[in-house]
């Protein structure tokens, strides 16, 4: 009579499981970097309903997005990287960078943002 074996082996559990434990390290590496971005789309999307219609200036806009960057404290990017374009009858305000966490020894993650909305005057 034969036994068989039942059950995973303890090589086949970190086959298993390391894959998976760094793919949680790197979420856990990566959950501030797009907290950061919810906040700078949070005041994007504040901005615009602020200032849609009222006919705002670069400056405004940039006065009202230093404020709430201060208030969400935001520090990957700053008001200077914010591009305010004017185009016809609006105004198109984005900010697009990147953002790094280090995973591990010399392998990191990088993340790109783009965030895009468009004031009218």
């Amino acid at each position: 009579m034969r036994h068989r074996q039942r059950g995973v082996t303890f090589i086949g559990w970190l086959f298993l499981l390391v894959p998976i434990g760094i793919l949680v390290y790197a979420g856990i590496r990566l959950t501030p970097i797009y907290l950061e971005y919810m906040n700078i789309a949070r005041t994007l999307e504040q901005v615009k309903t602020e200032f849609d219609g009222n006919g705002p200036t670069p400056s405004t806009i940039r006065n009202s997005i230093e404020k709430h960057f201060d208030i969400e404290d935001v520090k990957t990017i700053s008001v200077k990287d914010i591009v305010i374009q004017t185009q016809g009858h609006a105004m198109d305000v984005s900010a697009t960078y990147e953002a790094s966490a280090d995973l591990f020894a010399n392998i990191g993650l990088v993340v790109k943002f783009d965030k895009t909305v468009e004031i009218n005057q």
